[in-house]
């Protein structure tokens, strides 16, 4: 039986569109099974060990699909939106960089608000006998912004809360801490140690590493 990084089949040219296509259906498959709120299918784009960091969330893949189905069916509003992708194979295991939007409707302050961060999906993907599948997803916040849905509204917003949280999701950890969430700090932006440091594990995971990184590294609750 081969071992999760050898490889499975030759390197034509062929089998990288193949692999490119295959890896590009399994994140457009996460970010629309996850926000339509089709829970069992969004399953099958984990590993069973699979790992989730998110601003409000870290933990198993299998607790993300839980606490996201809770907030789904709560009326929480958090959607994505897909663009650029990338991928790095290296037998059975593969890096994915996709552009992505996070929006998120709230009442912060009274004011109805659509808070919208840019940035990327980092994904440490594996390839098993069911294909394809996610072992840790980590999203790079690049930067983001806050508006009233309504433009005529006047928003005050707390200074010293927003200032606790990174420049890349700074609107995005205030709305989501005044609805009740723990929002992780030092979580990866566009530059930076932290950023950094999940490309270095997204190396070591191409080269054969035992796990996809130490997620429980890569933020510090606030």
């Amino acid at each position: 039986m081969l071992s999760p990084y050898e490889t499975r089949r030759s390197d034509t040219l062929p089998q990288r569109y193949e692999d490119a296509l295959a890896l590009r259906n399994l994140i457009d498959n996460w970010a629309l099974w996850r926000d339509a709120g089709d829970w069992e299918r969004f399953a099958t784009v984990w590993t069973p060990d699979g790992w989730m960091t998110a601003t409000w969330f870290q933990g198993s893949a299998r607790e993300f699909i839980a606490a996201s189905r809770d907030g789904f069916e709560h009326g929480v509003n958090i959607l994505h939106f897909l663009g650029g992708h990338t991928a790095d194979v290296a037998g059975d295991r593969a890096t994915t960089q996709t552009k992505m939007s996070i929006s998120q409707r709230a009442v912060v302050e009274g004011i109805e608000v659509d808070v919208v961060c840019t940035g990327r999906f980092y994904d440490f993907c594996l390839r098993d006998d069911e294909g394809w599948r996610i072992a840790r997803r980590q999203p790079i916040y690049e930067k983001d912004r806050l508006d009233p849905v309504d433009p005529s509204a006047s928003l005050r917003l707390d200074r010293e809360l927003l200032d606790r949280f990174p420049a890349g999701y700074r609107h995005l950890g205030y709305v989501q801490t005044r609805s009740g969430f723990t929002v992780a700090d030092g979580l990866p932006g566009l530059t930076g140690e932290a950023v950094h440091r999940l490309y270095a594990e997204g190396a070591a995971w191409l080269s054969g590493s035992a796990t996809p990184g130490d997620p429980r590294r890569t933020a510090v609750s606030a």
